[in-house]
């Protein structure tokens, strides 16, 4: 016999006598804002041409930031006993969020480092539909806490599926492009891992509004 459904019941019942943990939305909330504002820095980098270390080292702070947003939820959820989500929804949802900013740093300091002078086009086209998932996913994060917002979340979420999509043919016609037009294999392998990385953190958006959405079914 199981009994995750009597744990769940119990867990529900619970939930509307115990004041809720606010804390847990204002750390998902700081998390959002925080990688919307790394989104923003790396697409002002990608649309001026500006690769300085002051412009990379303000990616990195941030990126630290966000880790220490992070840890913090870890901990907040190891201190409380009835967490408003489950654990494991909590560890996941911070978990990919923090890897977004991960994937914009690690990008950021690739064109540094390879010395990228003007960028390829399709960057740019990638940051745009970065950022604009970003933005999306800052609106469902914060959407989270009243979960009366349920319908408009998971419209959001279907709408960072299709940003992801977007991605997608952009990377493959990019991937076409560069093959077909690129001579020198060690810029082919410089460029190739710099658009892979951008495109794995649009990725990661589409991840996270998967867990999201996911909370949402369970809790909404």
């Amino acid at each position: 016999m199981s009994y995750l459904p009597i744990i769940s019941s119990c867990r529900a019942y619970l939930l509307r006598f115990i004041p809720r943990e606010e804390k847990f939305f204002d750390l998902f909330d700081k998390l959002a804002d925080k990688i919307e504002e790394g989104g923003e820095c790396f697409l002002d980098m990608v649309e001026h041409y500006e690769y300085s270390k002051p412009k990379i080292a303000k990616l990195k702070v941030l990126e630290h930031e966000a880790d220490v947003i992070t840890r913090a939820t870890y901990e907040q959820m190891h201190t409380t006993f009835l967490t408003p989500i489950d654990r494991e929804d909590i560890y996941d949802l911070v978990n990919k969020m923090d890897s977004i900013l991960d994937m914009i740093e690690a990008s950021a300091a690739r064109m540094y480092l390879y010395n990228v002078k003007i960028p390829a086009r399709e960057i740019v086209d990638q940051a745009k539909i970065l950022n604009k998932a970003i933005k999306k996913l800052k609106v469902i994060v914060h959407a989270l806490r009243d979960m009366k917002n349920a319908k408009t979340i998971i419209d959001d979420c279907v709408e960072i599926h299709t940003l992801e999509n977007e991605g997608d043919i952009v990377l493959r016609m990019t991937m076409s492009r560069l093959f077909a037009c690129e001579k020198d294999p060690i810029e082919l392998i410089k460029w190739k891992e710099i658009f892979e990385r951008i495109e794995e953190a649009i990725d990661i958006c589409e991840d996270v509004s998967n867990t999201v959405e996911g909370i949402v079914l369970k809790n909404g």
